[in-house]
């Protein structure tokens, strides 16, 4: 699809700050905000009492859902901000899943089937912020959010996930703009600062 308009994602490990980081950018640029579907899942909370049941239900559920967001970023028109890029939930968690065991080979291989033959039809972010935090750091942000499903999450998972996080960045930087903040000292929800410096680099690439 031929892109018309400014795609940025945003990009990092449970706990980070993506979707509060999505709701400054939406309102400070005037764009509008896309937001990865956690309330409305239906497969969390299961997935984080029993991951190998169910870790090829959410990742599936994820992609369509993630495929179904940047459809209609593409059909609208418009300047958008996505919570989450797609390229995460393959590279990332499914991946992770993969490797952990937790998701067996021929759901993975059907996984990045489907996800390959997704793809193409979708326009790459011009700009991808990765918002990279300790393990430290994200396990006290989950604790302070205080979600259910994710009372159960292991330090060892998020620990996984970051090493992962890492790995896929590294690689991507071919391919994609990365713009790295670190999320242990920025802060996007009290002051400007942080925001207004963050906002100067991505003009830059989306002018």
């Amino acid at each position: 699809m031929e892109k018309r308009n400014y795609l940025v994602g945003i990009a990092g490990n449970i706990g980070v700050g993506k979707t509060t980081l999505t709701e400054k950018l939406a309102q400070r640029l005037n764009w509008q905000p896309y937001f990865e579907s956690v309330i409305d899942n239906p497969y969390l909370n299961d997935f984080y009492q029993d991951l190998n049941r169910w870790s090829f239900n959410l990742q599936i559920y994820f992609l369509a859902h993630r495929f179904r967001s940047q459809k209609k970023i593409v059909e609208a028109g418009i300047h958008a901000i996505q919570d989450r890029t797609i390229y995460e939930d393959v590279e990332i968690f499914a991946r992770s899943l993969y490797e952990q065991g937790y998701m067996d080979q021929r759901d993975y291989d059907c996984y990045r089937d489907l996800f390959n033959n997704m793809v193409p039809f979708l326009p790459k972010p011009d700009v991808i912020i990765y918002l990279n935090a300790s393990v430290d750091t994200l396990m006290e942000r989950i604790k302070m959010r205080g979600r259910d499903y994710e009372k159960s999450i292991d330090r060892s998972y998020i620990e996984y996930l970051n090493s992962a996080y890492q790995r896929w960045i590294d690689g991507a930087r071919g391919e994609f703009r990365i713009l790295e903040v670190d999320a242990n000292v920025t802060d996007y929800v009290n002051g400007d600062n942080d925001l207004n410096e963050l906002i100067r680099e991505l003009q830059r690439y989306c002018p």
